[in-house]
C-alpha cells in the first residue's frame, strides 16, 4: 500500500508541481482544494504533465475554516503544506494576507499531528527571512537569519510568512516535535505551467514578454525552479537529515532588467518586445505614483538581496536549474499556452 501525502493548495503554481513530484515518486496524494469544482482540472493538468493519477484524491478544505481539516489528515503518513496566499498587490488591510496564513498553518499542523504524521513539510519563503534588515546589508542570508515583522520595507506577505513560519515552529515545539518539521524557504519560483493559469511569479515574466513594459525598475530577485522547490519538498519529507530544518532555495540573484536581456537572447523572434531599458529610480518613483504594483514594492528598489543556499543544495543533490535557464523555460510555456 502507497504511503498517503496531505498536500495543501493542490491547485496552485507550486502545488500542482510538488503533487507531480510526489505522485512521480509513488506516493498517494490526497489535495486539499478550497473549491472542489477545481478538482477535475487539476487531474487533467497531472495527467497531462505525465502522472499516474490513479493514486490521486480530493478534499475540500478552507484556510479558515475547522471543517474537515482532522479526516483529511486521517490515514496519512506526511503533511505538505503548500497553501497560503500570494500577492503581488498588498491589501489596505493585513490581515487579509496573515490570518489565513497563520490560522491556515495551525489548522494544518494540529490537524496531521492529530493524526500521526511522521514528517510535516511548510512551504515558508525568503520572505520570512530577508525583510526588515538593513537596506546596506552585503553578507548572504541564511536560515539563521529571521525577517522583522515590522518597521520599514515589511509588506503584509512578509510579515503573513514570518508569522506563519513563526507559528509553525512553535506549534512543533510544543508538541516535542521540532525534529519532523521542515521548512522550504524559496525566493521567487518561476518555471513552466502545469495549466493556463499564470499565478503570481510567472506574471513577471509574462510582463517582460507582451510588450506591456518599454523600461524595467532596479528590482533584483533570488530566483528559484519550481521543478527544483517541488523536489526540495520531497526530499524534505523523506530524508531524516532534513528534520528539523530550515532550507533557503534560491539558483542566484538577477535584475529585472538581466532577465530581459537573458530572454532577448533565447527568445530572438519575441526580443522586439522584450524591455531593453532600466528606469532610473527617481522615475520608478514617479511612476509609483500611478501604478499600486510599483507603490507596494518600493521598498525593495536598488536593494540586492543574496541567499547562502548550500544546505538546500545539498538537500537537492544536484546544481540548481540555472535562472536564465528558469526564465527561459517560463517563457517558452507561456508562449506555448498562448498566454502572451
Amino acid at each position: 500500500m502507497r504511503d498517503r501525502v496531505l498536500l495543501t493548495g493542490i491547485s496552485g503554481f507550486l502545488g500542482g508541481h510538488v503533487a507531480l513530484a510526489l505522485l512521480n515518486a509513488g506516493f498517494a496524494v490526497r489535495g486539499s482544494l478550497r473549491d472542489i469544482a477545481r478538482a477535475p482540472k487539476v487531474r487533467a493538468a497531472l495527467r497531462s504533465a505525465g502522472a499516474d493519477v490513479s493514486n490521486l484524491q480530493f478534499v475540500a478544505l478552507d484556510l479558515m475554516r475547522d471543517d474537515g481539516w482532522r479526516e483529511a489528515a486521517e490515514g496519512c503518513r506526511y503533511l505538505q503544506h503548500v497553501a497560503s496566499p500570494l500577492t503581488i498587490r498588498m491589501p489596505k488591510d493585513r490581515d487579509e494576507l496573515i490570518r489565513p496564513a497563520v490560522e491556515g498553518t495551525r489548522r494544518a499542523l494540529e490537524a496531521a499531528l492529530a493524526a500521526g504524521v511522521e514528517r510535516i513539510v511548510l512551504t515558508s519563503s525568503t520572505a520570512a527571512i530577508m525583510y526588515g534588515h538593513p537596506r546596506t546589508r552585503a553578507e548572504p542570508f541564511t536560515e539563521a537569519d529571521w525577517s522583522r515583522t515590522e518597521g520599514e520595507g515589511v509588506s503584509a506577505y512578509t510579515e503573513s510568512k514570518t508569522r506563519a513560519e513563526l507559528e509553525a515552529w512553535s506549534i512543533m515545539e510544543a508538541a516535542g516535535r521540532r525534529d519532523d518539521l521542515a521548512t522550504i524557504n524559496p525566493t521567487v519560483i518561476l518555471g513552466p505551467l502545469l495549466d493556463d493559469d499564470v499565478g503570481t511569479s510567472d506574471v513577471m515574466i509574462q510582463r517582460l514578454l507582451d510588450g506591456s513594459a518599454p523600461a524595467v525598475p532596479r528590482f533584483d530577485f533570488g530566483i528559484v525552479d519550481v521543478r527544483d522547490v517541488a523536489i526540495l519538498h520531497l526530499n524534505a519529507m523523506r530524508m531524516p537529515r532534513a528534520g528539523g530544518q530550515r532550507f533557503l532555495a534560491s539558483a542566484g540573484t538577477m535584475s529585472l532588467i538581466e532577465l530581459a536581456r537573458a530572454l532577448r537572447a533565447r527568445l530572438p523572434e519575441h526580443a522586439g518586445r522584450i524591455p531593453r531599458l532600466e528606469l532610473p529610480d527617481w522615475a520608478a518613483r514617479l511612476v509609483a505614483v500611478f501604478n499600486r504594483d510599483m507603490a507596494d514594492n518600493l521598498g525593495s528598489l536598488g536593494v540586492r538581496r543574496v541567499a547562502d543556499a548550500s544546505r538546500a543544495l545539498s538537500l537537492l543533490g544536484r546544481p540548481f536549474i540555472a535562472p536564465a535557464e528558469t526564465a527561459a523555460a517560463t517563457a517558452q510555456s507561456l508562449i506555448e499556452r498562448k498566454l502572451v
